[in-house]
């Protein structure tokens, strides 16, 4: 499937529309890969999903810290777009990694990434996943699309 955002309002409704897609899944976390070259929206896609999910805090690129973890709560959270609720129940976690600083096909052991796959109540949004080695199949790839008018096409696929 594409799409092709022109606005942040629109960014912000796609996110809404792609977090009722997501729940947890039976065995280890729900893993999103996030590719694209730099600037393609990638950040701002995370930020925008974070806000549909509920999440208060200033959500800033990873980039160099590598990870950074958000709490999730199980209620309902009003999408910024259109006014629908978006269930996060079932998730405690958005985590939030950049492996851009990552040497070419670098582990992300010492992020502690197999302990947190592990866990069904982790939503796991990596972006550059081309930059890591070993990685396990993700529940959705996402590849972002940056256009001269300033619009993004956004390909998902599994």
């Amino acid at each position: 499937m594409e799409t092709v955002v022109r606005t942040m309002g629109e960014l912000e409704a796609e996110a809404a529309r792609f977090a009722a897609t997501l729940g947890p899944q039976v065995e280890g976390a729900t893993l999103v890969t996030l590719s694209g070259e730099l600037g393609a929206g990638k950040t701002v896609f995370v930020k925008a999903l974070a806000k549909v999910l509920g999440i208060e805090d200033t959500v800033t690129s990873p980039t160099f810290v590598l990870e950074k973890i958000y709490s999730l709560t199980d209620t309902k959270c009003p999408s910024a777009a259109d006014g629908h609720l978006v269930s996060v129940k079932g998730f405690r976690r958005l985590v939030h990694i950049d492996a851009y600083r990552l040497d070419e096909h670098e582990s992300l052991a010492p992020l502690g990434f197999d302990e947190l796959m592990r866990d069904p109540s982790n939503l796991i949004l990596l972006e550059w996943p081309e930059r890591v080695a070993g990685l396990p199949e993700p529940t959705e790839r996402i590849h972002f699309e940056p256009h001269l008018d300033g619009s993004r096409t956004l390909s998902y696929g599994n």
